[in-house]
């Protein structure tokens, strides 16, 4: 899953009967259903292109492009995020959210043709720009067409439509590569995105279309420092082609980037000042250090272990699983569980989970031991984000709550944006597999024990 869907993923209680009626009568059914829709369809994405992208790598020669692959998408998600929101600030989610969907669609469709890695990555590009904004504008959606009342009820819907395809979506995947091809595991999700968005158009008819008063400005620079810092992470991505500058133009890239991003969250973040910055900084290293290592694991099973793509993806449904279930539980024990706590336990679980990816790697170890090494790290971050959400609201004022909960899924998708960029190089950078894995997971391992280092630091 991406990052912002993962915020969606772990911001919402379990979803009961009794709560979903009132989401589930007129005049809320058809938005809830539609809405849901498109999160469920973004989710399984998500995990059904980490579980084929080994498979897609190797028939389109694409070793030297599978990290951008998923760290661009990141990229782009940021400059839609902040366009949609300041796009639905001025003129309400409507259009903001027909726009995203149609540049969803068009990312599927150009990676779903693709013949080469090269166009499937600008696919996914395109593909990224679009599901970022569309998250936003599915949040904006939520604030316009329910009462406040209902605010908690439909994002429970939407964390319960992460729960289906986690135990499907990796498995179902495998099976349409094999069977019909990777192509339709992106045209596939083309032919229901439509239906799902025709079930909200004339139930959103009603829903506000601009502000109530002064119009929003367009806010050009936060876009362009958005851009500049997706921009960095390409360049970044890319630098292992230059031949004679490639250390120094990866090394501008990581600056840039760094400098694109301090005006988009909040003071001292980089700094790692004790409070909310560390809030901030943690959530991103986190991030960086989980996805970073777990696009890499169906790939080290397809290539080391001879797994199926169909088998090879029952890692990420394991590691989905505890998150779930972890989340769950960390909402029962309340405040009987301080949020520091949880968030210094969290950040070791996903420390260990990966250190366990790294020795079995290099000792050759068996496949189990990094399969169930993986379900410590979904329950790391299950017991650890929705903490650092919970104190990044408790942290702001009425007018940071917007900056600052734009702040969480920047850090969040920049911080796995350049973790994959940083691994890409890694892996390319040895000429044997073994190295290659065992480069990624030390590389992450590092960025999972700085997050181990802050996370003491989140209390104010």
């Amino acid at each position: 899953m991406t990052t912002d869907q993962a915020a969606v993923h772990e911001s919402a209680p379990p979803l009961s009967a009794a709560s979903a009626a009132g989401i589930l009568r007129r005049p809320y059914l058809l938005v809830t259903i539609g809405s849901c829709a498109l999160v469920f369809l973004a989710a399984f994405e998500s995990l059904a292109v980490t579980t084929i992208m080994p498979l897609v790598s190797r028939e389109l020669d694409g070793a030297s492009l599978y990290a951008l692959a998923f760290a661009g998408p990141l990229a782009t998600g940021v400059i839609g995020m902040v366009g949609a929101g300041n796009w639905s600030d001025r003129r309400g989610p409507l259009a903001p959210l027909y726009v995203s969907v149609a540049v969803f669609v068009l990312g599927l469709l150009i990676a779903g043709t693709s013949g080469t890695m090269a166009v499937l990555v600008a696919g996914r590009l395109v593909q990224g720009l679009g599901g970022g904004a569309m998250t936003v504008a599915l949040y904006v959606v939520v604030a316009r067409a329910y009462p406040p009342g209902l605010h908690a009820k439909i994002f429970a819907a939407f964390s319960a439509a992460w729960v289906i395809p986690s135990l499907v979506g990796p498995f179902a995947a495998g099976i349409v590569a094999q069977l019909v091809g990777w192509q339709w595991v992106f045209l596939g999700v083309v032919a229901l995105v439509v239906p799902a968005l025709a079930m909200l158009v004339p139930s959103l008819r009603g829903v506000r279309s601009g502000p109530e008063e002064e119009p929003v400005p367009w806010a050009f620079r936060p876009l362009a420092w958005a851009a500049l810092a997706a921009l960095a992470v390409l360049g970044l991505n890319l630098s292992p082609r230059i031949p004679v500058a490639g250390a120094l133009v990866a090394g501008a890239a990581v600056v840039v980037a760094l400098l694109a991003v301090r005006p988009l969250v909040p003071r001292g973040t980089l700094a790692a000042r004790r409070g909310l910055p560390s809030v901030i900084l943690t959530r991103g290293l986190a991030s960086a250090g989980f996805f970073g290592a777990e696009v890499y694991l169906p790939y080290l099973l397809v290539e080391r272990y001879a797994f199926s793509p169909t088998f090879a993806g029952l890692t990420l449904t394991g590691g989905a699983l505890s998150w779930a279930a972890a989340s769950a539980i960390q909402g029962r024990l309340g405040g009987r569980l301080a949020s520091p706590v949880a968030v210094r336990i969290g950040s070791l679980l996903v420390l260990s989970a990966i250190v366990i990816a790294l020795v079995t790697t290099a000792f050759d170890w068996p496949a189990a031991v990094v399969i169930a090494g993986w379900v410590l790290a979904g329950s790391g971050m299950g017991l650890m984000y929705p903490r650092l959400s919970v104190m990044t609201l408790a942290l702001s004022t009425r007018d940071t709550q917007g900056f600052n909960s734009s702040a969480v899924s920047i850090a969040d998708s920049l911080g796995g944006a350049l973790a994959l960029a940083a691994t890409g190089i890694v892996f390319t950078a040895f000429t044997t597999t073994a190295a290659s894995f065992a480069g990624v997971f030390a590389l992450t391992a590092v960025i999972a024990a700085a997050a181990v280092i802050t996370a003491p630091r989140v209390a104010d």
